[in-house]
């Protein structure tokens, strides 16, 4: 078997894409769901939050379809940021039938620390690299998670990444 030593132990270099990715998961979840704890849906509402502001994508449609949540589950992440006062919604002035999701002055405030506190968590989740290294993984990490993105929306755009 290619990556085997002898004795049936594996080699280090082996790799196992499905193990590997989903020990990433389970470790970034540790690192960073403290840093969330206290915002509305955790690690959700920080994507959502970090999306309106960031990325500049508004419409509860096109939220849905960035972030790979069920169209019928966002109105309720919105509705919780909402009741936190972190964002709002607006009629959008090209369109008064379509609602924009805006972010509050706490909204964008509140990111920002924890921004600075997810770069903390993220850096001590990435530690087995080097400052470039870390850099270069999340490029390449990104690269294959739109690549995956686009796939899933062609193939089943009613797929959802998030379980009900």
């Amino acid at each position: 078997m290619p990556g085997a030593a002898l004795g049936g132990q594996a080699d280090e270099d082996d790799c196992d894409l499905g193990w590997s990715v989903a020990m990433l998961m389970r470790d970034y979840k540790a690192h960073v769901e403290p840093v969330v704890a206290g915002l509305p849906r955790g690690a959700r509402g920080y994507q959502l939050l970090y999306t309106v502001i960031r990325k500049r994508i508004r419409t509860q449609v096109q939220l849905a379809d960035y972030l790979g949540v069920d169209r019928s589950v966002i109105p309720y992440v919105i509705d919780d940021l909402v009741e936190a006062g972190l964002v709002n919604r607006q009629a959008d002035p090209d369109d008064r039938r379509v609602r924009t999701v805006v972010a509050t002055p706490v909204g964008i405030e509140r990111l920002q620390d924890l921004q600075v506190r997810m770069a903390e968590a993220e850096s001590a989740f990435l530690g087995a690299l080097q400052p470039g290294e870390q850099q270069q993984f999340r490029s390449l990490l990104s690269r294959v998670a739109r690549q995956a993105r686009d796939h899933t929306t062609r193939t089943n755009p009613q797929t959802s990444l998030e379980e009900p």
